[in-house]
């Protein structure tokens, strides 16, 4: 898909707008924005989405300072926005929700590992591909990203401030200072991104029919699109794989800088 048309089919589409249930074009009050990011994210219980959601908020002054207006389109419903946006802090009228994934689906984007076993529902089959797709399978990179997590890299930023708690059960609350004996600071200490993950699951879990309200769409990845003023794409990421949301995951939003 050309740039224009990409443009086009965004202007052209309408989903429902989490901070008030209204039906209305996705690139609303967006479109006379010196450079415009549009995000197609998976599910809302998704690690992708939520750690997506992390990165920008942690670099909302940069957003900021660059004028960047930010439109996110994800699976799930308004509860699942609402209950998203109320953990993650990701502007309610910045986020729209498209509970089949139809917009994915007409920008190609990778739809996942999509084995289909004639004894399994829909359902039960999104689940064992999801989990394979955890293991690796149809997912390239997923384990790497993993193991990173738990080894720490010294190419990304500290996530974890020393006075920040974090609380990720079953963990105890834990300080920022603690991951100092894993490696000292600046940059990202072993099991920092990891115990960032465990929360966001420990989140999703106890609430996972809201955040996940039809499990058929569990492997659909997302996508990354950022244009200029004159509606260019200057910048393009479509995810190939579980927490593959980024080409440099070491620096999710480093594309920003382009």
């Amino acid at each position: 898909m050309s740039s224009n048309s990409l443009y086009d089919t965004l202007r052209q589409t309408s989903r429902q707008r989490v901070s008030d249930g209204a039906t209305i074009p996705i690139l609303t009050d967006a479109e006379a924005a010196p450079r415009l990011l549009v995000l197609l994210w998976p599910q809302l219980g998704d690690f992708d989405s939520l750690e997506y959601a992390w990165w920008l908020r942690r670099e909302a002054a940069q957003l900021q300072a660059k004028n960047i207006a930010v439109r996110a389109v994800g699976i799930g419903d308004r509860a699942s926005g609402q209950t998203f946006c109320g953990f993650t802090g990701f502007p309610e009228e910045w986020l729209f929700v498209d509970s089949a994934a139809a917009l994915h689906r007409q920008l190609n984007l990778y739809s996942g590992l999509s084995l289909k076993l004639p004894f399994l529902s829909t359902t039960s089959s999104a689940w064992l591909n999801l989990m394979l797709m955890c293991a690796g399978v149809g997912s390239p990179g997923t384990l790497t990203e993993v193991f990173r997590g738990y080894r720490g890299d010294r190419k990304a930023p500290q996530l974890i401030q020393d006075e920040e708690e974090v609380k990720a059960a079953p963990l105890p609350p834990l300080k920022g200072s603690f991951f100092r004996f894993a490696g000292g600071k600046g940059y990202q200490r072993p099991f920092e991104l990891a115990t960032l993950r465990l929360r966001n699951m420990a989140e999703v879990l106890p609430h996972w029919n809201t955040y996940v309200p039809d499990a058929a769409y569990l492997t659909q990845r997302g996508g990354t699109f950022l244009f200029d003023a004159q509606q260019e794409l200057v910048y393009e990421h479509c995810d190939r794989g579980i927490l593959g949301f980024a080409a440099n995951m070491s620096q999710p939003l480093a594309f920003l800088d382009l």
